[in-house]
C-alpha cells in the first residue's frame, strides 16, 4: 500500500481538490483507494457525503493523533492507495500525514503568498525525510505566470511536477456536485489533466518507495 499527503499550511492552496481528484482517478483505474481527511473543516469529507455513490472512493474524517489507526485499517480493508487531505496552519497535522507518506504533494498557486508558503511545507517534508513535489494549481490559460512560478519554486530547492492544473470551471462545478473533474465531464480537459497527473504521481510514489528501500539497504 502507497501513502501520498497533501499539505499546504497556505489555505486555499487546492489540497483538497487534488486528494480527491487524485482519489476517484484511483478508484477508475480499479486502485482501492481511502481518502483520509485530517482538515477540522471536513472539507473532502462532505464532499464525499454528497457524493450519489457513497462507495468509493472511501473517505474518513480523522485526527492526526489517530493517523497510524486510521492507515492500519486501511491496509487491513485491502486498499492499494491512500491519500491523506490535511488542515493548512497546523504543523503537526502536516508534519504527522508527512512522516507516513510514500510522497509528500504541495498544491500551489502560481501567487506570491502562495508561493512564499511552500518553504514551510517543504521544511516539513524535510523534516519528515519524505520526497516533496510542488503542484502548480488554478494556473492561467495563458501568461508567464506558471513559468515564473516554477523558477520561484526551484530557488526553495523544491521540484515541480511536470503536470499543472489550470484554472478550470470544472474544478469548482465537480466538488459542488460531489464530483471529480473525470466524472464530471470524462471528456475534458481538467479530466485529462487530472489522468496524466494520476499517472505521474503513481509512478514517483513507487519510485519514491523503491529508492527510500535502496537506501535503507
Amino acid at each position: 500500500m502507497k501513502i501520498i499527503a497533501v499539505i499546504s499550511q497556505k489555505g486555499g492552496a487546492g489540497k483538497t481538490t487534488l486528494a480527491v481528484n487524485l482519489a476517484v482517478a484511483a478508484e477508475l483505474q480499479d486502485v482501492p483507494t481511502v481518502l483520509i481527511d485530517l482538515d477540522p473543516q471536513s472539507s473532502a469529507k462532505t464532499w464525499h457525503d454528497i457524493r450519489v455513490s457513497k462507495e468509493a472512493p472511501f473517505v474518513v474524517s480523522s485526527q492526526a493523533s489517530r493517523l497510524e489507526e486510521v492507515i492500519g485499517a486501511s491496509r487491513a480493508n485491502g486498499a492499494e492507495l491512500v491519500i491523506i487531505d490535511t488542515a493548512p496552519h497546523s504543523e503537526s497535522s502536516a508534519l504527522a500525514a508527512a512522516r507516513a507518506a510514500d510522497l509528500v504533494l504541495i498544491p500551489c498557486r502560481p501567487a506570491i503568498l502562495d508561493l512564499k508558503a511552500i518553504g514551510t511545507s517543504g521544511d516539513l517534508a524535510a523534516l519528515a525525510k519524505k520526497e516533496a513535489v510542488v503542484v502548480l494549481n488554478a494556473v492561467p490559460h495563458q501568461g508567464k505566470l506558471a513559468e515564473e512560478a516554477e523558477e520561484a519554486v526551484r530557488s526553495y530547492g523544491l521540484t515541480v511536477a511536470p503536470v499543472k492544473l489550470t484554472q478550470r470551471a470544472a474544478y469548482v462545478h465537480s466538488l459542488t456536485g460531489g464530483q471529480a473533474a473525470q466524472e464530471f465531464e470524462p471528456d475534458g480537459k481538467a479530466a485529462q489533466e487530472i489522468a496524466e497527473l494520476y499517472k505521474w504521481a503513481y509512478t514517483r510514489v513507487h519510485a519514491s518507495t523503491l529508492e527510500t528501500v535502496r537506501k535503507s539497504a
